[in-house]
Formats: structure tokens, sequence, C-alpha cells
């Protein structure tokens, strides 16, 4: 994925950067034992991916025509031991 830049687009750092924030949130509050900061972290979460899908939305993310298309190749021909002939 590297070489079709995958999640390098503005939408993407934003979407995951307020979902990890989310989960930050959550998982300290998790620890803590206090269920409605837990609840409010994963709302958090969910605001980063609605977040990244209005961007992208908005033209910030990649365009479809980006995307490569993949080859499947065939498998490769069954190998012989070696000293197997024929």
């Amino acid at each position: 994925m590297a070489g079709s830049s995958h999640g390098h687009t503005p939408a993407a750092w934003t979407g995951v950067t307020i979902a990890f924030i989310g989960f930050t949130v959550a998982g300290v509050f998790m620890v803590m034992a206090e269920p409605i900061g837990f609840w409010a972290g994963m709302v958090i979460v969910a605001l980063g991916g609605v977040v990244g899908a209005a961007m992208r939305a908005a033209g910030l993310g990649q365009p479809k025509a980006a995307h490569p298309v993949h080859q499947v190749s065939a498998p490769a021909a069954t190998a012989k031991p070696a000293g197997v002939e024929g």
C-alpha cells in the first residue's frame, strides 16, 4: 500500500488523530472505572470516523481514480524436489 499513498491525506490524518484521542480518553476512564468517561471516549472515536468521512466527501481525501487495480498472478508452478526428473 505504500506505493499508492494510501492514507496520506488530510481526511485520513484528521480522522485517525481524533479516533486516537478518543481511544486514549476511553482507556484512561476505563482504568479509572468511570463508565461515563469511557463512553464519552467512544463517542469521540465515532466522531473521528464521521469527521474523516465528511472531509473525504469535501474533497480532502484520496480520489477514487488514484487507487491502482491490483493484478492477481497465477500460482507458481509446483517445484520438483532436487534430484527428481521428468
